[in-house]
């Protein structure tokens, strides 16, 4: 399989994936995993299963693996320690030590990162009050609700001010305010804190609110790489979809839908008033002003046909 490129083939790797292999038993976790990821919010989708929280793992050194694997140009085999001095981690599952308050933990996260203890207190109190959990500080985490153990966590992977965050699933089991909050947070973080993101989730509104791109995984391996927009209209190699708009006019539509059919289109109602149009080939949508005007029809709203974003995936899954 050639490599898959995610973003400009100018900007630098964040991950560089040749063969990467895990299994546990009989189970393949990850298939031969091969490319290069970049960006600056990257969405890692996938069904549970799929095998992204293990390629996380893998990325970070904290599991064996087959394959060449590096983050930010560092080889997660050898240099792992160095790979965990410049990336945050924020995992699915809550990691505290009983007993420890919040800056306590967040502390004992930056000396882990080779942090001074004096600068690991300052950058604590400095990641909690990012993450608005300063009144709470003092408070032991396994009292916390799960709204500010996800903070907590996001917290912790950002004390020691890395280039780039792993954060897989930070607003799994949040209420509707609390998931807004945590989207909100992570939405600030590139421009505030300079850092890029891999965001690993199940959850797609959340990739649709904040990435703008995507890599879908599927049984182990990566089935899509791309823009939001291209999952969305087919992929970026062969968009079939390239000809299809929606189309809605302000009255008349049995009359435009009849003149789009004598001119060559493929044309699909939709109510109240929108239409599907295909234009045939060698046309563009220059074609549906001619054939609107010459009906005296006012066209209110024009734009191509696409998929959903939860459509898209599934065809993606689908096909795999």
């Amino acid at each position: 399989m050639p490599p898959v490129v995610v973003a400009s083939p100018h900007a630098p790797a964040l991950l560089e994936l040749r063969g990467v292999q895990k299994s546990y038993g009989n189970v393949h976790a990850l298939v031969g995993v091969t490319a290069e990821i970049r960006g600056e919010v990257i969405g890692l989708l996938g069904p549970n299963g799929a095998g992204k929280s293990t390629l996380l793992k893998c990325m970070l050194g904290l599991t064996p693996h087959a394959g060449e694997a590096r983050v930010l140009g560092l080889s997660a085999e050898s240099e792992s320690f160095r790979i965990r001095d410049r990336v945050g981690y924020m995992p699915e599952q809550d990691s505290y030590l009983a007993d420890l308050t919040a800056v306590e933990l967040c502390a004992f996260a930056a000396e882990l990162s080779g942090l001074p203890r004096s600068e690991a207190m300052q950058r604590a109190h400095a990641a909690l009050y990012y993450a608005g959990l300063e009144e709470k500080r003092y408070l032991k985490v396994e009292g916390y609700s799960t709204g500010m153990k996800q903070r907590v966590k996001l917290a912790q992977a950002l004390v020691h001010d890395p280039e780039l965050l792993f954060l897989d699933e930070p607003t799994n089991g949040l209420d509707p305010r609390a998931r807004e909050e945590m989207l909100e947070l992570i939405l600030d973080l590139p421009q505030r804190r300079g850092c890029a993101i891999i965001l690993s989730t199940h959850l797609l509104p959340d990739v649709d609110r904040i990435c703008d791109q995507v890599v879908i995984m599927h049984r182990g391996n990566i089935r899509f790489h791309g823009t939001i927009e291209d999952l969305r209209r087919g992929g970026p190699v062969a968009d079939a979809r390239a000809h299809v708009y929606d189309v809605e006019i302000k009255s008349g539509e049995d009359e435009f839908a009849a003149v789009l059919a004598r001119a060559g289109c493929e044309v699909e109602r939709k109510p109240p008033r929108r239409l599907v149009v295909r234009l045939p080939e060698g046309t563009d949508s220059t074609l549906l002003f001619q054939q609107a005007s010459a009906i005296d029809a006012q066209i209110r709203h024009l734009e191509p046909n696409q998929d959903s974003l939860e459509e898209a995936f599934m065809r993606v899954v689908g096909e795999a």
